[in-house]
């Protein structure tokens, strides 16, 4: 039988976190393309101390996006082991990253490319029922370990999560991804402001006839560096059926189905930006920023002093 009063909703809206290669991590986070557009709308605020004090100078800023592709990848696998006893644990883990390391090396992973990091041990506890009371005791332990693992090749990320499932690992955390050379990306990043700012000031002389003082004041350089796992949102594309009224309501026990969302990787784009060094985008990259804000002195034009008529000579005769 079907229900009355129902609508229908689309759960179409874009639900803002990170995951895919970002790994397991973007569960946890949201509004990653969200976060970094207002960090940049922030750059171009002016605060009280940062306006001209006087009509005498004006700003010309620069806003540059840089994507750069990573030097380097580390992927971040979780490994959980249980067991009645401390020492069974530690056998099993043992036993299991013996056993990834060993996949690990035919893909051309060294031993110094791969990194144990101890995470935490906890005590499990059940219930024992004893006539209607149910006692909370000891019941075995919980280890944790996280397995760091560094690579080159982009590509090698699959062949990586296929060994880590033979080890009976399932639980991709997150890839960094590794900028060997920051500094060298910020000074081209500051090449293409500077050029940008001194374009600008051109410009406003040639439209305006504002003559632009030098030097130039710099008043403002804000870079940023935004990583790929913070930066992949995702949506629920799926139709569903509600019901409206509180008498069905009480009435059924509503069971939801399982609706899937789909991840994506949502860089910054140009908006908002004056020049984007490597534009389009293929797959993953770190996207480096700088908003750079000059200040100049505008040059004050000398008002004509007007001459004096000697009064002792006549008016010219108009007729």
């Amino acid at each position: 039988m079907k229900l009355p009063c129902i609508v229908v909703i689309l759960f179409a809206c874009p639900v803002l976190c990170a995951a895919q290669v970002s790994g397991n991590i973007g569960y946890a986070g949201a509004g990653g393309k969200a976060r970094a557009q207002q960090n940049e709308r922030n750059k171009r605020t002016l605060t009280r101390e940062e306006m001209p004090p006087t009509s005498s100078s004006m700003f010309v800023e620069a806003s540059v996006l840089m994507n750069v592709k990573a030097d380097e990848y580390v992927a971040v696998f979780g490994v959980m082991q249980d067991g009645s006893t401390l020492t069974e644990c530690l056998q099993k883990m043992d036993a299991t990253i013996t056993i990834f390391s060993g996949l690990l090396k035919p893909l051309g992973i060294a031993g110094s490319d791969l990194f144990v990091d101890f995470v935490a041990q906890n005590k499990t506890y059940g219930f024992e029922l004893t006539g209607d009371i149910a006692r909370e005791k000891l019941v075995g332990f919980e280890l944790k370990k996280n397995v760091m693992v560094r690579f080159k090749d982009y590509g090698l990320l699959d062949k990586l999560v296929a060994a880590a499932s033979q080890a009976q690992i399932f639980d991709l955390i997150k890839v960094d991804y590794i900028l060997k050379d920051t500094s060298g990306v910020q000074n081209r990043l500051m090449q293409e402001a500077a050029r940008l700012i001194k374009q600008k000031a051109t410009r406003y002389e040639g439209f305006f006839g504002i003559r632009l003082r030098l030097p130039a004041q710099v008043y403002a350089e804000r870079p940023d560096i935004y990583y790929p796992t913070e930066m992949y949102d995702s949506y629920t594309a799926a139709e569903s059926e509600d019901i409206t009224t509180n008498y069905y309501r009480q009435k059924y026990t509503i069971q939801g189905a399982r609706k899937s969302r789909t991840f994506f990787y949502n860089a910054l784009d140009a908006k908002g930006f004056d020049y984007v060094i490597n534009p389009v985008v293929l797959a993953p990259v770190v996207q480096v920023t700088l908003y750079l804000k000059v200040r100049y002195a505008i040059e004050q034009q000398s008002k004509p002093v007007p001459t004096k008529r000697d009064k002792s000579k006549p008016l010219p005769f108009k007729r």
